[in-house]
């Protein structure tokens, strides 16, 4: 068969979708990758992929824009005549099942990696965006044969909300850990708080600041890092002098992106992500993986990461104070570290292994058949 995968961004596409792409290739399959740019081009075909550039405005509504994006599709999908499309992220999952329909596709797939900033965020701009984006998630679910979700929060929203109907639905654990890849490591000898994410508000990073400012406040000595960008141009984006304080005042460490995070879940003994919404966070499950336990929101997405109490702590979203007396209580009692953190990783083993997320992924995509 031959698979198109519609992706927002060539880094996603081999980061998060890259054990997907070679499981699909291993079983006979041809996979075709869209992009909007030339950017890590090599990943992807370095992977068996064939990547196809097509421009895509990732943010906003700018409705020619858009046009061109469904008609440069679906114009691919004429010439390449795939079996299967599956887009993820708004602008794939809309107008990747639209430009499939109208190419006759046979069988059209998307997946919510997590209700998006537009869900969450609560000013005036985005609750009007938020009514646009609904419109067309209704037309773009109507010419999708099965939507993917992460969570039952985000499924049970999107049903109630009538964008599309139940039977559609169906769930995974999120993208999975590639557990040989993210491999246990051991653990630093004194407590070392990481958090990594894009500087946006929605992914609770301020209120990490706070209490990375409150903890360090009473335990001066203690590493607490963050790393992520920042990208002032993004509505939703914290201010360069916003971090900088926290920068200057010893609270945080702070790292831009880097190659291979790797690096810094192996210096912390506790991964932080005070989000306020997710699909199933990624960086959880490779924190896990590794053998770090977790401080998360009691948050959709976050939630489902968690055994409160066994593998971390669930906190409260958009509560500072709450996030580091959770963060004290690891440098208090840090025989928990150790504790959570090993059934931590045995609780990623058991539901996020990346092969059991594929294997239950490629089931719902009527690629594998189901086991009895």
């Amino acid at each position: 068969m031959k698979f198109v995968l519609i992706s927002p961004k060539n880094r996603t596409a081999w980061n998060f979708r890259g054990d997907l792409i070679k499981d699909i290739i291993a079983m006979g399959n041809e996979v075709i990758v869209t992009g909007p740019n030339d950017i890590d081009v090599e990943k992807i075909e370095a992977l068996g992929a064939r990547f196809v550039r097509i421009p895509m405005e990732k943010t906003g509504v700018n409705a020619l824009s858009d046009l061109k994006y469904i008609n440069a599709l679906k114009k691919l999908f004429k010439a390449e005549k795939p079996d299967i499309t599956f887009g993820y992220t708004i602008k794939p999952v809309i107008y990747g099942a639209i430009a499939a329909k109208l190419a006759k596709v046979k069988r059209r797939y998307s997946m919510i990696a997590g209700a998006g900033y537009v869900f969450v965020a609560k000013t005036a701009k985005a609750k009007v965006i938020r009514m646009i984006v609904k419109t067309l998630y209704r037309i773009g679910f109507a010419c999708a044969h099965k939507v993917v979700f992460m969570n039952p929060d985000d499924m049970n929203d999107f049903v109630s909300q009538r964008l599309l109907k139940k039977e559609k639905c169906c769930m995974v654990n999120g993208s999975g850990v590639n557990m040989e890849r993210f491999a246990r490591e051991e653990l630093p000898k004194e407590p070392v708080f990481f958090m990594l994410s894009r500087a946006l508000r929605c992914k609770g990073v301020a209120e990490y600041l706070e209490a990375a400012q409150i903890v360090h406040d009473k335990y001066p000595d203690v590493r607490i890092m963050f790393l992520g960008e920042i990208d002032e141009s993004m509505q939703d984006s914290l201010k360069q002098q916003e971090v900088q304080k926290y920068i200057d005042s010893g609270a945080i460490e702070y790292y831009p992106e880097h190659p291979d995070v790797r690096v810094y879940y192996r210096q912390c003994s506790v991964f932080v992500l005070p989000s306020h919404r997710e699909g199933i966070p990624r960086t959880v499950q490779e924190a896990m993986a590794m053998g770090r336990p977790v401080i998360v929101t009691d948050a959709p997405g976050c939630r489902e990461t968690v055994k409160d109490g066994e593998t971390g702590f669930l906190v409260p979203v958009e509560d500072p104070q709450a996030l580091a007396d959770t963060m004290c209580r690891f440098i208090e009692e840090p025989e928990l570290i150790s504790k959570f953190g090993h059934a931590g990783y045995e609780y990623c083993k058991e539901k996020f292994d990346v092969r059991k997320v594929n294997k239950a992924l490629l089931t719902h995509l009527d690629m594998i058949e189901t086991e009895e």
